[in-house]
Parts: C-alpha cells; sequence; structure tokens
C-alpha cells in the first residue's frame, strides 16, 4: 500500500499519462512558473512590514525638502 491506498506502480502511470499529454517543455515550464511563485510568496511573507530606525528620518527629510522648496517657491512670487 501506498500514500492512501495508492500504490507506486499507480503514481508511475498517472505521471507517465501526464508527461504524455503535456510534454516534457511544458512541464518543465509549468514547474517553473510554479517555484517562481512560491519564492516570491515567500519574499513577500519574510519582509519585515514594520519601519526600520532609517526610514522615519527619510520621511522627515523628504517633509523638509518639500517645505524648502514650498518656501523657495512663495519667496520668488513675492
Amino acid at each position: 500500500m501506498g500514500i492512501g491506498g495508492i500504490s507506486i506502480w499507480q503514481l508511475l502511470i498517472v505521471l507517465a499519462i501526464i508527461v504524455l499529454l503535456f510534454g516534457t517543455k511544458k512541464l518543465r515550464g509549468i514547474g517553473n512558473d510554479l517555484g517562481s511563485a512560491v519564492k516570491g510568496f515567500k519574499k513577500a511573507i519574510s519582509e519585515d512590514e514594520t519601519p526600520t530606525k532609517d526610514e522615519p528620518t527619510a520621511q522627515l527629510k523628504d517633509n523638509q525638502a518639500t517645505t524648502s522648496a514650498e518656501t523657495q517657491k512663495a519667496k520668488d512670487k513675492a
């Protein structure tokens, strides 16, 4: 007995039929697509959603740059 009552020979026959229907190139492409999707999913899960120490200062610098640009525009208009 194999997995869930399916023997190894039955699994091999199903695998052979799948290879005959789709071909090895198409199966290889499907495997590559599935592998890259899983890799991307793992990368997205492992990324930390909390801001790092550098992010608040970067946001502060962006705000200061915007403020100084607005100040310069106001001075140019006057």
